[in-house]
């Protein structure tokens, strides 16, 4: 049976609020990502059930299916039918990303970190985009957003994590009550991730630093969601709110 991860799948309400913030952020993957019709993009964490309108948002917005390469640990092989000249590579949780270094210009991935494991997992994870990519847009619910958008509960993920866990538990949902399965994160918690991978990514001559910025998006004037816009050392652009 496939994962459906999808951030807002609780109720027809979240589901209207999870479409306006996928498209919002998908303004952002374009506003930061500025995406040419040539450029080679790696989508890491489709669904192969694509009936749900939030899921696969990016490939039923993005116009150039063709240069899309789409990856994740389940069977999605159907999804080459629905989207034209997209390609579904699979690979394995845990392990290196099935690409050769810089194989992409762009790697997008929308709400899969928090699903990878525990601090040291989601770290290694991130460091495979930034390996298979020359620019990484990725987005992530924020953990200092008040509800916990997978179970819609409030405040309780603030708790100590085995407190929240026990929870989840008690309430049925066992799924999520795992590290492996949901493991939030604050802004904080990445740009520690990101002070790491400086340090272990060694920067092409002349010497340059791994340029990251940290952008939000918002509901109801909250930071719901965190947005990672990552640029490796040998691409274009700039850093323009000083997270780099």
């Amino acid at each position: 049976m496939p994962i459906d991860y999808g951030i807002y799948n609780s109720g027809a309400l979240f589901l209207k609020i999870g479409s306006s913030a996928r498209l919002k952020m998908y303004a952002k993957f374009l506003e930061l990502a500025k995406p040419s019709e040539s450029d080679l993009v790696l989508d890491v964490g489709v669904t192969p059930n694509n009936a749900t309108l939030g899921n696969n948002f990016f490939e039923k917005l993005y116009p150039y299916t063709k240069n899309i390469t789409m990856c994740t640990v389940e069977d999605a092989k159907n999804l080459e039918s629905e989207f034209p000249g997209a390609k579904f590579v699979r690979n394995t949780a845990g392990e290196p990303l099935p690409f050769a270094d810089k194989q992409f210009d762009i790697v997008f991935c929308s709400a899969v970190i928090e699903h990878t494991g525990d601090y040291p997992e989601q770290e290694k994870f991130l460091a495979e985009l930034i390996r298979v990519g020359k620019k990484v847009f990725l987005t992530t619910p924020n953990k200092n957003f008040p509800v916990e958008l997978h179970t819609v509960l409030p405040f309780v993920h603030w708790l100590p994590r085995k407190i929240h866990q026990n929870i989840l538990s008690m309430l049925g949902m066992r799924f999520y009550a795992k590290t492996e399965n949901l493991n939030l994160l604050n802004a904080k918690r990445i740009k520690i991730f990101m002070s790491n991978l400086k340090q272990i990514i060694p920067p092409p001559p002349p010497p340059r630093a791994l340029r990251y910025e940290i952008t939000y998006n918002r509901l109801l004037g909250l930071r719901s969601n965190i947005i990672l816009f990552i640029e490796s050392p040998n691409s274009k652009g700039d850093c323009r709110n000083g997270n780099c």
